[in-house]
């Protein structure tokens, strides 16, 4: 386990944690804010190039919505947070778009996915070039998440997002005596 603190502008001080395994290869990271949050989302409009540099948190537990391109990608087993900006939370989608075009070259019968995933990739392009405009969901019932421009609106989140909200992986706990 490494545990690093550290202090992001407009973040606040927070926890990295990276747990590793060198014999099976997991791994796993988060960032947990100092100070305790409560469960929130976060939205803002992506309507220029410049929006694509703003800096967003995701934990692990973070749902990330873009509606406008029908993207939406929720928390699994194997989630980890990151800091990135608009821009490579985009790239994240376009390479799991371009993943799964790629794949449907191989089935001739796949002729549909090929064109939904042409049309979203040209889509997302759009919005890198500043000329489709989308709002950039994160929705968190941790509340470790937040997109850091003063253009970003905060919001609570509704009983029925909190209710139906995936929350992530669970991280294994070991007693140190089970492991002797």
């Amino acid at each position: 386990m490494i545990v690093h603190n550290s202090e992001i502008p407009y973040f606040g001080e927070h926890t990295q944690m990276t747990m590793l395994c060198d014999n099976c290869g997991w791994r796993h990271t988060d960032f947990i804010p100092a100070e305790g949050k409560k469960p929130g989302a976060w939205e803002i409009n992506v309507d220029s190039i410049g929006k694509l540099n703003v800096r967003i948190v995701r934990s692990s537990s973070c749902t990330v919505i873009i509606e406008e391109l029908g993207l939406e990608v929720e928390p699994g087993g194997s989630s980890t947070g990151y800091i990135s900006n608009i821009e490579g939370v985009l790239n994240r989608f376009e390479n799991a778009v371009s993943l799964i075009y790629r794949q449907s070259l191989t089935d001739t019968s796949e002729r549909e996915n090929q064109e939904k995933c042409s049309q979203l990739l040209s889509e997302i392009t759009l919005v890198k070039n500043g000329k489709k405009t989308v709002k950039l969901q994160l929705l968190d019932p941790m509340g470790h998440s937040q997109i850091l421009d003063e253009s970003a609106k905060p919001r609570e989140l509704t009983t029925n997002e909190l209710e139906t909200l995936q929350v992530g992986p669970t991280i294994p706990v070991f007693d140190a005596d089970d492991l002797i």
